[in-house]
């Protein structure tokens, strides 16, 4: 009798553990949706005669971002460990084929993403500067730009340049004069050559609570008024240092990982599989060159390895 009630006991704590898993997750989804359509604000109020007469005098600047883990993460069905939670649906699917292999990516867009490139367009010359594939680049970047003709100049992977398993942007390719041009980006690598023409933000794989594009807001507002963006920006290079991650840490899988070929067993840089090394970017964040080195041989060992920026 009594080992018949622990048994009865325990089923129905089982029972009950399983209902309010599903309960909380149920909650944990509606909570994502109402805060991710949440209507977002950012006045923006009449410029002054004199902020006119600034603006008038000081040169239109380009503003460079890049994709992955910064307006963007995306994952496909290949990758065996997703950072987004399973069941979590994505804001749109690419279907790209990968040397005549489909591959399909689940894209999720950083919280208000849209209302950010809404407004910084307004203020900016919106530039792409992606270290991935263009086949995946340029879907992304259409969406993104869904129809508005904001995002027209694009830059892909070909025009990075290798560095240690990561890829460093030249911001003078896409503008020569320097003091008009900076970057938004999640990797301190792709920068490297231009610190004093970056903004810094914090990766982005899943959180629907994140503002950090909202947060920049202000600062963009303000940035544009300067003769030159390298006296602010320059000012905030211990930010750079905060927002690299330790050298053997390197960013959890994404749309970045190689993905699995049709039979299932990981790509290896010498098979002749879909080569998928190419969605997003890595980035060796490292300041000393031994280090630099030994994160560059832990990128070459990684299968598979990572595609994406």
């Amino acid at each position: 009798m009594w080992k018949q009630l622990q048994m009865g006991i325990r089923a129905f704590l089982l029972i009950a553990s399983r209902v309010w898993t599903c309960l909380c997750y149920t909650l944990k989804k509606q909570t994502r949706a109402i805060i991710q359509h949440q209507s977002v604000k950012y006045d923006l109020f009449p410029l002054s005669p004199l902020s006119r007469h600034r603006l008038s005098i000081v040169k239109r600047k380009v503003l460079v971002l890049d994709l992955d883990e910064t307006l963007i993460h995306s994952h496909h069905d290949g990758v065996l460990r997703q950072t987004v939670r399973p069941g979590t649906p994505p804001d749109f699917v690419l279907k790209v084929n990968i040397e005549r292999h489909p591959v399909r990516f689940f894209v999720h867009k950083r919280p208000h993403v849209d209302f950010f490139l809404d407004i910084v367009s307004q203020w900016y010359e919106l530039v792409v500067f992606t270290a991935s594939m263009e086949i995946y680049g340029a879907a992304v970047a259409d969406r993104l730009d869904a129809g508005r003709g904001i995002l027209q100049r694009r830059f892909y992977r070909q025009h990075c340049t290798p560095d240690l398993g990561s890829y460093t942007k030249d911001l003078s390719a896409i503008c020569n004069d320097l003091s008009s041009v900076f970057i938004l980006d999640n990797s301190p690598g792709a920068y490297r050559a231009y610190p004093d023409n970056a903004i810094p933000i914090k990766s982005w794989f899943s959180d629907p609570t994140d503002i950090a594009l909202l947060n920049l807001l202000p600062v963009l507002d303000a940035l544009r008024f300067t003769a030159d963006v390298r006296s602010v920006l320059s000012r905030n290079l211990h930010l750079h240092r905060l927002c690299r991650a330790p050298v053997s840490a390197f960013a959890p899988p994404s749309a970045a990982a190689a993905a699995a070929p049709p039979g299932g067993r990981p790509l290896h840089r010498t098979e002749t599989a879909p080569d998928l090394n190419g969605v997003c970017d890595v980035a060796v964040a490292s300041a000393s060159p031994p280090a630099r080195k030994e994160a560059g041989r832990r990128f070459k060992s990684r299968i598979p390895q990572r595609m994406c920026n």
